[in-house]
This record gives C-alpha cells, structure tokens and sequence, in this order.
C-alpha cells in the first residue's frame, strides 16, 4: 500500500513539475529509468529510456531553459508550452503512475493533464505577468532560472522521496501565494 501511495505522489510531483517546465520531468524520469532502479518504466512509456529520447529531450531542454530568460521571447515560449506542458505532465503521470499502480492509462492522462496545465496557467497567467509588472521584465529570468531549480528538485525528489517532495509542494504552493497577496496588497496602497 506504501508503494502505491508513494506511487501516486510522485506521479503528481512529477505532472506539476512539468507545468514549470515541460522536458525536465521527462528527462529526469528517462535517466533515472535508463541508469538507476528508482523507477521502472512498464511498456509503452519505456520509449523513454532510449537513446534518441533522451538525446532529443535533453536538447529541448535546453532550448526552453534558454528561450525562458530572454525577455518577450519567455511570454512566447510560455504561450507555446500552453499545449506542451499539459501533454508531458500526463506522459510523466502514466508513465510514473503506471510503473507502480493498476492505475487506468486514461485516469492517469488526464490527472497528469490537468495537474501539469493547472501549474502551467497559474504560472503563465497570474505569476509571471505579476513578476514582469512588478520588475520591468528584469525579475523574468531570476523566476525562470528558480522555476528551473524547483522543476528539478521536485522532480527527482517525487522520485526518490515522494512523501518530501508532497511537503515541499505544498510549501511551495503556499509560499507563492503568499508572494502573490503580498504584491496585490503592495499594489492596492500604492
């Protein structure tokens, strides 16, 4: 019962984190499937553990870890990876869910999809025009490079310690919405 609890926790980690950013899910599950035995990829999400996903995802990583700190072309990305994020956060659901758990395909692409696209939007549509308002676009980058970390550490963390990882989400989830009525107040007296 543990291993299906830790199962799906990390399954949710995992679909949130790719509302940050959709690849570094994905390529943290390729490698840790590819090189260690936290996780083992049942058929058909084992393509995930080849050589030419991996190479490919590790690519787009980069691409987005790039194109996410340029000014405007950040809000352009985000607007693209409105169909990217959602998708992958269901890929890393069923893929991580369905490794551990009799989870039906389908339940699991869907809570993947609308865990990860609830992240995305929260992050595209309140956080980021907040953070760009507030700093003249000069705070974009430092967010980026911070939704980057937390996308990683949750990452590996809804892997190896799922039970943490839970915790941290939910640390993180309330600390930005502190940082979001904090601002909305400083705005108010303004």
């Amino acid at each position: 019962m543990t291993g299906v609890v830790s199962g799906i926790l990390g399954a949710f980690g995992l679909s949130a984190s790719a509302g940050l950013n959709a690849y570094i899910p994905l390529l943290v599950v390729s490698l840790l499937a590819k090189f260690t035995n936290l996780i083992h990829l049942t058929k058909p999400w084992d393509g995930l553990t080849s050589w030419w996903t991996i190479g490919v995802l590790g690519a787009l990583s980069l691409v987005e870890f790039f194109a996410d700190k340029i000014p405007a072309v950040d809000h352009v990305n985000d607007a693209i990876q409105t169909f990217i994020r959602p998708t992958a956060g269901a890929i890393v659901f069923a893929a991580s869910a369905g490794s551990v758990t009799d989870v039906n395909p389908i339940l699991s692409l869907i809570a993947g999809l609308l865990v990860a696209g609830t992240v995305h939007t929260v992050k595209s549509a309140a956080v980021r025009p907040l953070i760009t308002a507030t700093t003249a676009g000069v705070g974009d980058p430092i967010a980026s490079f911070l939704e980057d970390v937390v996308a990683t550490l949750v990452s590996v963390l809804s892997i190896v310690l799922p039970i943490l990882m839970a915790i941290v989400l939910v640390l993180i989830i309330w600390w930005i919405s502190w940082f979001v009525e904090r601002r909305k107040k400083a705005r108010a007296t303004a």
